[in-house]
C-alpha cells in the first residue's frame, strides 16, 4: 500500500489530516451562479476539494417509457432515470467556468466521470485526480479508461461486493493507476447511520492493500468523524447552499457551516489520533499537583520514626509515590523534617 497519494501537492494518507471534498453534484439546481457560490462556500469552510459529476442524461441512459427506467419510492419517486439526470446533470458547457472558478479561488476541483466521453472533455480541462462513483464501480471499462490518464483515482464501493471491489481496483492498477484510495459508501440517499458499519474502513484497508475512506450520504457529521478515528483519510459530503431548496440531491447535503464544522472536527478528530504514549503530554506536566504523594504532615525532629500520624498520602504529587507508604513507616528521619515537606528516601534512613 502506498503511505499517501498526492493531488495538486496536497498528501494525502494516515500521517496527513483527512482530505475532505466537498461534492457539487446537483445542488446547482440548474444555477451556474448557485455553483459558483457553492464552490466559494466550498473554499471558506476550508475543504480541500470541489468535486462535479460530469455526464448528460444521454451518456448516462436512455429515453425510455419501460418500466425498468421508472423511479419507485425513496426522493426521486415518479421521474424516469432519463428526467432524473435531465434534472440533475451539470451542463458540459460550465465546465470550464467552473475550473476557472476553483482554481481562481484556490480550491482543487475535479470529477465523476461517468462515460469516455466525459473522461476526454475532464482530461482538456486537466482534471488533476478522478472519482468513480458507486453505481459505476462495475464500468470495468470506464475504470481502465481513467486508469489510463495515468491521475490518481478515488472510488466508491456502495452497493457492491468484495468480489467486484477487487475487480474494480485490480483494472485500476493494471492500466497505470499508481495513486488509489477506496471509500466506504452506503448507496441511500439518506442513508441511516446505523447501516455504516464503518468497522468494515480499516478491514478494506487490509483486505485490499489500499488507502482508504468514506462517501457519507448521513445528514450530519458523527459518522464521517468516526471514519476519522477508523483510518478514513479522505471524507466525501454533498454540499448545498440550502438544504430545503429542493433540488435532487438538497435534502441531504450539508450546508455551508455544517462542512465548516465537518472540516474541523474531521481535522480535531485525526490531531487527537495521535500515537501510541503512555507518558505524560505537556497538558499533563501542570496536573501533577492534583495527583497524591507521600508528605511530612507533622514537624519530625532528626531520628523521630516515621509513623502513621506524621507522614500521609496527600495531594499534591511531588513527593514518593504512595505505594512506597509501608515501606518507609517506622524508618527514622536523617534529619528535622518540616510539616509540608514532600518526602523522599534521601530524607530517611
Amino acid at each position: 500500500m502506498n503511505d499517501f497519494i498526492e493531488i495538486e501537492g496536497r498528501k494525502i494518507g494516515h500521517d496527513y489530516p483527512p482530505y475532505i471534498i466537498a461534492e457539487l453534484s446537483a445542488n446547482h439546481n440548474g444555477d451556474i451562479n448557485n455553483a459558483f457560490r457553492i464552490i466559494e462556500e466550498a473554499k471558506k469552510a476550508g475543504a480541500d476539494a470541489i468535486k462535479l459529476q460530469t455526464y448528460r442524461p444521454d451518456t448516462i441512459t436512455i429515453d425510455c417509457d419501460k418500466e425498468d427506467f421508472q423511479i419507485h419510492g425513496g426522493l426521486w419517486d415518479g421521474r424516469s432515470l432519463y428526467e432524473l439526470y435531465e434534472w440533475a446533470h451539470t451542463p458540459w458547457e460550465w465546465h470550464q467556468a467552473l475550473f476557472e472558478k476553483a482554481r481562481e479561488l484556490g480550491i482543487t476541483v475535479f470529477s465523476s466521470p461517468f462515460d469516455f466521453s466525459a473522461v476526454d472533455l475532464l482530461e482538456s480541462l486537466d482534471a488533476p485526480a478522478y472519482k468513480i462513483a458507486s453505481f459505476e464501480l462495475v464500468d470495468l471499462p470506464l475504470i481502465k479508461r481513467v486508469a489510463q490518464t495515468g491521475k490518481p483515482m478515488i472510488m466508491s464501493t456502495g452497493m457492491a461486493n468484495e468480489a467486484e471491489i477487487q475487480e474494480a481496483i485490480a483494472t485500476a492498477k493494471d492500466n497505470g493507476c499508481k495513486e488509489l484510495v477506496i471509500l466506504h459508501c452506503v448507496s441511500g440517499y439518506p442513508a441511516p447511520a446505523e447501516e455504516y458499519n464503518l468497522r468494515t474502513i480499516p478491514d478494506m484497508a487490509q483486505r485490499f492493500g489500499v488507502l482508504t475512506g468514506l462517501s457519507d450520504h448521513t445528514i450530519d457529521n458523527a459518522t464521517a468523524v468516526a471514519a476519522v478515528s477508523l483510518g478514513a483519510c479522505v471524507i466525501e459530503k454533498h454540499v448545498t447552499l440550502d438544504r430545503n431548496g429542493g433540488g435532487p440531491d438538497d435534502s441531504f447535503s450539508l450546508e455551508p457551516q455544517e462542512l465548516a464544522a465537518l472540516c474541523r472536527d474531521a481535522k480535531i478528530a485525526w490531531s487527537a489520533l495521535g500515537k501510541v504514549n503512555y507518558q505524560k503530554t505537556t497538558a499533563e506536566l501542570g496536573s501533577v499537583k492534583f495527583r497524591r504523594s507521600l508528605y511530612v504532615v507533622k514537624d519530625i525532629a532528626k531520628g523521630e520514626l516515621l509513623t502513621a500520624d506524621n507522614i500521609r498520602s496527600i495531594r499534591p504529587g511531588f513527593g514518593l509515590a504512595p505505594k512506597h507508604y509501608e515501606a518507609v513507616l517506622g524508618r527514622k528521619a536523617k534529619h528535622g523534617l518540616a510539616k509540608g515537606t514532600a518526602l523522599s528516601f534521601e530524607l530517611i534512613e
